[in-house]
């Protein structure tokens, strides 16, 4: 062991060094004018700049702010040094450096800054999850920080591409009204030829428990799973639908969402995606111009067709905030989903299971929205990334090089018909593609509840319709719950309740665990799940989440009960439906009963913020409570905080009767579906 002088005094190298040098040569390109009339701060900074050892010729170049999430470190041949949280963003940094050297090569400034993210996979089951959703948040502050302490900045670039990096870099770069500013999406790992996917590898802990799964085969299973050292996971969750919705948006380039990273097509998407940032500065593009309440019509749209992650309803809105523009509410989301098809056959709603990549070579994104347009659901004018209007790119895309020969690559290496997996409108209908998400309410649910519909097992439907009466289970933490499954104490027909999982309890935890191994266990579709939690991207089943208010708010689900009756009605072709406590099995009730017997009760007895949650997520949670919930995105409205902040202190002071403190102490009002700001759109 190594002795603590020896960690002072390690060898006598440390001896050898310089107190003083020369500094670089030449001269900095300063005219009178620069000196009498520039902030000190902007001379100030192209000594820093020659002192970097930038070439003082090209000192006067457009500066591009790149931000990223790269994370771990990595030796020239590519051996990792530190690792980094996730494979994510392992390799990002490869893409930083390439859109680096254009932008240098254009003649411009690259300056690269770097916001690293968690990864809500490796913090599943444990208390890492409660700095998950409000990580978001931060690291979209911090990166507006960083690009606003380059006052000289003339664009930005974001390169990003997992969970929660990815929408907080798109609210940051949103923000950047008066800029132009593009996205690069930092791709998908690549599946095993043989193996599990990363959303069924997850589960192997409760399979095991449950003798479905041997300790060997579990091994080498969890061993395989990554077969690159880079890139998002390989199924439609969070992380590649918020890639694809970064190019709905005209965020990122067409065609840039899910490329296998640190293939040459993936570092060749960073290298146009800084030609594009230049290209629309020369053409007096900002993100303003791009980011208009078309161009989230156009996103809802994509989603809708891909069906993908519920979290995005979290995301989208928190991005259109940041952006200025009215945020989509669940209105929205119903109107948007019942006009437009599922037409996208992958991981994890099938029906084939499909990895991302497979969408990627298909076609991706702009394939998709070759079937939209024709269905008339876009706005064709809203501007992409290239500074050219959607209709103008899908246009090109369908007769393009680039089209053509990626899907023939899918033929060739996959055997695979790139129509098996974007599929037309009437080919989807066919194959059974239902829509994506409905948006039950009841009155366990008064402000709303989402389920992913294209996940429920099509044998628990009668005709459009599933419904499931049962006893409830109650769970006031996701570990009960877990261990509840992994000891077997829960049964077919049962209905799981997990309580108190909302931003004011566990800072919205995603309970992955629960509902992976409902999915993956031999009686798990027999059971329903009902959460004020959030769920992983990849969740399937008949899972409940969103449900508002949250328990710990004074929502009604918190007052529920072992035993009671619980009814979910779901209509996967209306996308609308009810989840209800109904009494109990010798004593029905109806849903208005219910409601007035539920709104006597005390809160259940276990109910409490998890005593290990973080005063930062405390503090997150009633910020963004103020600010309308996750219905509203999770977001940080600041007139909303400073008129609750001053209320509440008039109210502390004396001055006032009527004030409510940020963090909805206590219950609140059950707030109605809001209809939101009216806004045009095509045929939805």
């Amino acid at each position: 062991m190594t002795s603590w002088e020896q960690l002072l005094e390690p060898h006598d190298g440390i001896y050898a060094l310089r107190s003083h040098a020369d500094g670089p040569s030449g001269r900095l390109p300063l005219t009178a004018q620069t000196l009498r009339e520039s902030p000190s701060g902007d001379v100030f900074g192209m000594t820093q700049n020659a002192g970097m050892g930038w070439p003082r010729a090209n000192l006067l170049g457009p500066q591009v702010m790149i931000v990223s999430t790269a994370g771990g470190l990595r030796s020239e041949s590519g051996e990792p040094i530190a690792l980094g949280l996730h494979s994510g963003h392992f390799e990002l940094v490869d893409q930083v450096r390439a859109a680096a050297e254009t932008v240098a090569a254009e003649g411009g400034l690259p300056f690269a800054t770097f916001v690293s993210d968690q990864c809500d996979g490796r913090s599943q089951g444990t208390t890492g999850m409660f700095d998950s959703l409000p990580y978001r948040n931060d690291a979209a502050t911090v990166m507006r920080r960083l690009i606003r302490s380059l006052p000289t900045r003339s664009a930005v670039l974001g390169v990003a591409t997992c969970d929660k990096g990815l929408p907080a870099t798109m609210m940051a770069l949103a923000s950047q009204h008066d800029l132009p500013t593009v996205l690069v999406p930092g791709g998908v790992t690549l599946p095993p030829t043989r193996g599990e996917d990363l959303a069924r590898v997850q589960t192997i802990g409760a399979r095991f428990a449950n003798g479905e799964l041997s300790l060997e085969d579990a091994a080498e299973a969890g061993c395989r799973a990554c077969a690159s050292p880079g890139g998002g996971c390989h199924f439609l969750g969070t992380a590649g639908t918020s890639q694809v919705i970064a190019e709905a948006l005209g965020l990122a380039l067409p065609h840039s969402a899910l490329a296998p990273s640190g293939e040459p097509v993936w570092a060749e998407i960073a290298r146009q995606s800084a030609l594009a940032v230049l290209r629309q500065r020369s053409l007096g593009l900002t993100t303003r111009d791009v980011l208009t309440p078309e161009a989230f019509e156009n996103a809802m749209a994509v989603h809708a067709a891909i069906g993908g992650s519920t979290n995005l309803l979290l995301h989208l809105p928190a991005i259109a905030h940041a952006a200025g523009v009215p945020r989509p509410d669940v209105d929205d989301w119903l109107r948007v989903n019942r006009a437009v098809p599922r037409l996208v056959s992958v991981l994890p709603n099938g029906p084939v299971q499909h990895p991302t990549v497979r969408m990627f070579l298909a076609g991706g994104a702009p394939e998709v929205m070759l079937h939209l347009r024709d269905l008339g659901v876009l706005h064709l004018d809203a501007l992409t990334a290239t500074g050219e209007t959607l209709g103008t790119v899908l246009d090109w895309w369908a007769g393009s090089e680039r089209r053509a020969r990626l899907r023939q690559v899918l033929r060739d290496q996959e055997g695979v018909d790139p129509d098996d997996v974007i599929m037309g409108p009437a080919a989807a209908r066919d194959r059974g593609l239902r829509p994506t998400t409905a948006f039950p309410t009841g009155n366990l649910a008064p402000e709303g509840a989402v389920i992913k519909s294209t996940a429920i097992d099509p044998a628990r439907l009668d005709g459009d319709v599933f419904e499931h009466v049962g006893p409830a289970r109650v769970f006031t933490s996701e570990a009960a719950a877990i261990a509840a499954i992994k000891a077997r104490e829960v049964a077919p027909g049962d209905i799981m309740v997990v309580m108190g999982g909302g931003p004011l309890g566990t800072g919205m935890e995603e309970t992955y665990q629960v509902t992976s191994a409902l999915k993956h266990l031999s009686y798990g579709r027999d059971i329903s799940l009902i959460t004020d939690a959030r769920f992983s991207g990849v969740s399937t089943g008949a899972c409940l989440g969103h449900v508002g208010p949250e328990a710990l708010a004074g929502g009604p689900i918190g007052r529920l009960r072992d035993g009671d009756l619980v009814r979910i009605r779901v209509d996967v072709a209306g996308l609308e439906g009810s989840v209800d406590y109904v009494g109990s099995p010798g004593a029905p009730l109806s849903p208005a009963e219910g409601a007035r017997v539920l709104a006597a009760r005390e809160p259940h007895p276990a109910l409490a913020p998890h005593p290990q949650l973080p005063d930062d997520t405390r503090l997150w949670a009633a910020l963004q409570e103020a600010s309308g919930g996750t219905w509203g995105g999770a977001v940080y409205d600041v007139d909303r905080i400073v008129e609750v902040l001053r209320a509440g202190t008039a109210a502390l002071g004396g001055e006032g009767t009527e004030a409510s403190a940020p963090g909805g102490v206590g219950p609140r009002s059950h707030r109605k579906r809001s209809t939101g700001p009216s806004r045009s759109h095509p045929q939805l």
